[in-house]
């Protein structure tokens, strides 16, 4: 399958270059200011090949500093996903883009995702995007994560002792995503039963795999199937979301129990309530974006604490005393989190080496000016997280694992941007904290274990993950 894909695709390649016109940019753009250096690529497809190849092969920040060196500029033309496209690189210009958000610039997602996530109420995904943001401080606000911590820890113990416990050799990556997704389906729409929550899980991971991929329609493709499981997952939804309006009329459910309860009894300015199936492309979105990344994270700190045996000391040190501070079966709080400073340190290391969110797309809302060059209204502009993480101007020594680099003041504002910034920085930052450090504190009080694949590849597509899923020996404490 994977080769009639590829072969289709050249084919697709080929048709494109034959039977299109190509595309050139001018020298100048229409407001008069030079256009930023760079190349159109491929007639359509552009440099999209290139740029999500660089990550398929487990290094995206090659597509970007091949480009700063070859055009001797941290603002280059690209063709990317279909579109004209800007990349804007350094802390220079994440500040410039965070702080510009609808002002000269707006978030921007492919079409793709669109077909991915069809709204009922035909709006786009941005604007989906900016509903669901107004909605979502009431859960994400410290004292709501306060009470998160123990349900946290309770189903944290429940995965470790189901899928890690009395197990001589796991494999991390789907064991992380299901603890992650375990973790949403019960906070955000009260769904706990193992079972259940496995109903959705490989539905989603076909849908992650193909939301930002070619936008080929055609049975076989990644893009097709992420169609398929979003369609299902939807119609699954809904029907959860009919029996809870049930349990709430007859009292079985409360008003505050989840985020779902919420979006069923809430109105908006106008007193209209939500549909059900707004409801379900929202919920599918949170899901989405409530597991997916924490899941390559804390993969990753399962990757560099087993290469980094010093590292794993810190960490086992601070969790163990914060265990030994516990009574028998007595659940973690919202202080114990606040004691783990170094795990977070570590944390952090891990995010800057290998972000889950490698950058995001925004839109130019007119035209601008930018280091001397003129950005035309319509163009996209990408940011990426690698060309200030893995840059020694912003992180010295930059392959090095240092978790001191986040101790006092921490890097320079806008290069570590591992959540974005500005007013689209991740909502969901301080959950991800907190699933974080739980994991962490239930995988180093139970745990030593070494990886089984020494030189294991790493694969981005979109976010990194091991290309056999980091198979480890596990070594129980005794």
């Amino acid at each position: 399958m994977e080769l009639f894909y590829v072969s289709l695709l050249s084919l697709f390649i080929l048709l494109v270059s034959i039977s299109l016109h190509f595309l050139f940019y001018k020298n100048k753009s229409a407001s008069g200011g030079p256009l930023p250096p760079g190349r159109t690529g491929w007639p359509v497809l552009g440099e999209s090949l290139e740029f999500l190849s660089t990550g398929w092969k487990g290094h995206p920040e090659k597509f970007i500093f091949d480009r700063i060196a070859k055009y001797s500029s941290s603002v280059f033309r690209t063709h990317l996903l279909g579109e004209k496209a800007v990349v804007f690189c350094g802390a220079s210009g994440n500040k410039f883009l965070f702080s510009n958000e609808n002002k000269l610039v707006q978030a921007w997602w492919p079409s793709s995702v669109d077909k991915v996530f069809p709204s009922s109420t035909q709006t786009s995904s941005k604007e989906e995007a900016i509903k669901m943001r107004k909605m979502l401080p009431n859960f994400l606000k410290p004292e709501a994560l306060q009470r998160y911590v123990g349900i946290m820890d309770h189903i944290a113990r429940r995965h470790f002792a189901d899928g890690w416990e009395n197990k001589d050799e796991i494999v991390v990556f789907p064991l992380a995503k299901n603890y992650t997704f375990w973790l949403a389906c019960r906070l955000f729409i009260s769904v706990e039963d193992p079972d259940h929550v496995n109903k959705f899980a490989e539905p989603f991971n076909l849908l992650a795999s193909g939301l930002i991929s070619i936008p080929i329609d055609l049975p076989g493709t990644p893009f097709y199937k992420a169609i398929k499981a979003s369609n299902f997952i939807r119609k699954e939804l809904v029907s959860i979301i009919k029996q809870r309006k049930i349990d709430l009329a007859e009292g079985k459910a409360t008003p505050t129990q989840d985020i779902l309860s919420h979006m069923l009894l809430t109105s908006d300015e106008n007193g209209k309530f939500m549909h059900e199936l707004d409801i379900a492309d929202k919920i599918l979105g949170l899901l989405i974006g409530g597991h997916d990344t924490a899941s390559s994270a804390c993969t990753f700190i399962v990757k560099y604490l087993a290469e980094l045996p010093e590292i794993y000391e810190g960490v086992y040190k601070e969790q163990m005393e914060i265990a030994n501070s516990k009574k028998p079966g007595e659940l973690l709080n919202w202080d114990d989190i606040q004691k783990m400073k170094y795990s977070w340190n570590v944390a952090c290391e891990v995010l800057r080496l290998a972000p889950p969110l490698q950058g995001a797309f925004r839109e130019a809302l007119s035209d601008f000016m930018y280091n001397g060059f003129s950005i035309p209204k319509g163009w996209k502009i990408y940011w990426s997280a690698n060309s200030t993480h893995r840059n020694p101007e912003f992180f010295r020594e930059p392959e090095k694992f240092d978790p001191s680099r986040f101790e006092g003041s921490g890097p320079a504002p806008y290069s570590f941007v591992p959540f974005g910034g500005g007013p689209r920085m991740c909502p969901g930052k301080e959950y991800a904290r907190l699933e974080i450090l739980v994991f962490m504190h239930h995988l180093v009080k139970r745990f030593r274990w070494e990886k089984i694949i020494p030189d294991e590849k790493i694969v981005v597509n979109p976010m990194p993950i091991p290309a056999k899923g980091l198979p480890v020996r596990l070594h129980p404490h005794n």
